[in-house]
């Protein structure tokens, strides 16, 4: 079956559309495309995200998001010359406004919540096909943190029985899933690690006015100086010794914490390193204190926008020096891909009424189908 994965993720940088074939447990990438959001789309996104809104707002931006992935669809297949009409199914996350994994009690039950926006209607009449969307709800719905959810496809690619693998993504927000020899789905654990590349690119565009949302190869970032003292009181956020599951997003590491840090009165450049040691830092605790000391690491296997960030990664490399630290390309998977690729998988599984949660690592009381199926 031939499936379009579509991701819009935490740092805005823009649409990852993935067209992938699947047959049993085989995956073959056909063709991978991203596209930029305009750049009024991407301040309207941030206007509604943990923000005081209007529904208004977020009716006409949830229809626009529809258009601009059925779109992004079109796009790849054209660029990457696909053949018309063969995409028999699409698979989209949507982009995330709110998402609350933590529960508070309502009608003598734990509730949590999430939203995420891009009309599914839209995507199906553009492009005749069935949409699988709306995601994280049924996890959370069953008790779940509704992420991450990419360990699913982590345990489908990576698991290896002689070797101990992290698979590790470094979107807006950074995640690992940690998978022993001869994984059982049960045996996986999987969580959030703290801010990925959402911190930097929001002071990059600042720094830069505007001219890049993002540290272009972590050059910013090799240019200035990392604050010692700021990286330690960071640091000491409890977050970070929370036991897994757990997940975290612009709840966290929007516009507050970037408010935080600027009342640290340091250059630009100075935040921007040290906010880059930061997001290495913390996937290097994450992966010392919840993995290390139950499984050997043999691999760790990097994917996201932040592996093009050779600062953030040799940082990374050197709070890890024992581990060999490697891009996802080298197994098969393109490593800016991976979760638009994850939401095709996802989307397969759902279409033939398979679970594809990993209870283990979202906290779920069980396994569950996941998203709404609209039909082409």
């Amino acid at each position: 079956m031939r499936v379009a994965g579509i991701m819009s993720g935490t740092s805005l940088d823009g649409i990852d559309v993935a067209i992938v074939d699947i047959e049993g447990r085989r995956i073959r990438t056909v063709a991978f495309h991203s596209t930029p959001y305009p750049e009024v789309v991407r301040k309207a996104i941030l206007g509604v995200s943990n923000a005081t809104t209007t529904t208004a707002q977020i009716a006409r931006l949830h229809f626009r998001l529809g258009q601009l992935y059925a779109r992004a669809v079109q796009e790849t297949i054209r660029r990457e010359r696909v053949r018309s009409g063969s995409i028999e199914l699409v698979g989209c996350h949507g982009q995330t406004v709110y998402h609350q994994g933590d529960r508070e009690w309502f009608l003598g039950k734990p509730v949590a919540a999430t939203m995420q926006i891009g009309e599914a209607s839209v995507i199906a009449e553009e492009l005749g096909v069935p949409v699988v969307s709306d995601f994280r709800t049924r996890d959370m719905a069953a008790g779940g943190k509704g992420a991450p959810l990419v360990p699913y496809l982590d345990y489908w690619l990576f698991r290896h029985a002689r070797r101990g693998r992290v698979a590790l993504n470094i979107g807006g927000i950074a995640n690992i899933t940690a998978i022993p020899p001869g994984a059982r789905p049960d045996e996986v654990l999987a969580f959030d690690t703290g801010p990925g590349n959402m911190v930097i690119d929001a002071l990059t565009t600042e720094f830069t006015r505007g001219r890049q949302h993002f540290d272009r190869n972590g050059s910013i970032a090799a240019s200035g100086r990392v604050d010692r003292t700021l990286l330690d009181s960071l640091l000491g956020d409890s977050y970070y010794r929370r036991q897994p599951p757990k997940t975290a997003g612009r709840e966290q590491y929007g516009a507050e914490f970037i408010a935080r840090l600027k009342r640290a009165r340091l250059p630009l450049r100075d935040l921007i390193a040290t906010t880059t040691a930061l997001t290495a830092a913390t996937i290097a605790g994450g992966v010392q204190r919840f993995v290390t000391s139950w499984m050997p690491v043999s691999d760790l296997i990097a994917s996201g926008g932040g592996v093009r960030n050779t600062t953030l990664m040799g940082y990374l490399q050197a709070f890890l020096p024992d581990v060999r630290i490697a891009r996802s390309d080298e197994f098969g998977i393109d490593a800016d891909a991976k979760e638009a690729v994850a939401f095709a998988v996802m989307a397969y599984e759902t279409f033939r009424k398979r679970p594809s949660n990993v209870p283990s690592a979202t906290g779920a009381r069980r396994p569950v189908v996941l998203g709404k199926i609209t039909p082409g």
